[in-house]
């Protein structure tokens, strides 16, 4: 019995060399030098090879998430899995008043300090401006045994 194939091999194009396709090498070519952008677009900014981007610090991250939620622009269960206790119960409560909504302007953190309160536990404040207005946030973090940082607890200033 004949196999007969009815797909055609297609030719290689002559006008280059043949490329490698080994997948055991981890590197692949190495990066072309730049050349010249082309009007009219701005050229993207790149870190050099083998450096990874700086990481944000999680007092930054919760800062923005937490004033996020008490502003009102995410729902309160968007931080559920971000924290622990009573701290989901806290920010529900605060999320109700909405101690950091404005009209208008967007509510944003102007400064972060924090206290080492123990090995895996940082209390936090922040400075929110809106406009000319400034308010005070703080909360605390606890890093559990999974090694991820959660709010345990949250306050806000005076209303």
């Amino acid at each position: 019995m004949n196999k007969v194939m009815s797909r055609t091999v297609q030719p290689r194009p002559r006008h280059r060399p043949p490329t490698r396709r080994d997948t055991r090498r981890p590197g692949g070519a190495p990066p072309r030098a730049a050349t010249r952008p082309a009007a009219g677009r701005a050229q993207s900014p790149r870190t050099a090879p083998g450096t990874a981007a700086r990481q944000p610090r999680p007092t930054d991250l919760f800062a923005d998430r937490l004033l996020a939620v008490l502003s009102g622009q995410r729902p309160v269960h968007w931080m559920l899995r971000h924290t622990a206790g009573r701290a989901y119960d806290d920010l529900a409560r605060l999320a109700e008043r909405g101690p950091l909504r404005s009209r208008g302007i967007r509510p944003v953190v102007q400064d972060i300090g924090y206290y080492v309160a123990g090995e895996g536990a940082l209390e936090v404040f922040a400075r929110v401006a809106t406009g000319d207005r400034l308010r005070a946030m703080a909360f605390r973090l606890e890093r559990g045994e999974d090694l991820r940082w959660r709010c345990t607890a949250v306050e806000t200033g005076p209303v």
